[in-house]
């Protein structure tokens, strides 16, 4: 059996996509100040609000 051709397979992976890179002018902010003791940020956009949390397994959530 002759093998296989995975290079479709590979750039359709979410985690070869291209990823933003930060840029040195880009503002950084620690997500500990950003989320406070409570884990949780409300962010007005356009005039829409939206939820930042943590996860208890530490990862950052958005919702609308």
């Amino acid at each position: 059996m002759p093998p296989m051709d995975n290079s479709a397979a590979t750039l359709s992976r979410p985690e070869n996509r291209s990823r933003p890179v930060p840029e040195a002018s880009d503002r950084c902010i620690n997500s500990k100040t950003l989320l406070g003791e409570e884990g949780r940020v409300v962010i007005e956009h356009n005039g829409q609000q939206y939820l930042l949390r943590q996860t208890h397994a530490g990862k950052l959530i958005l919702t609308k």
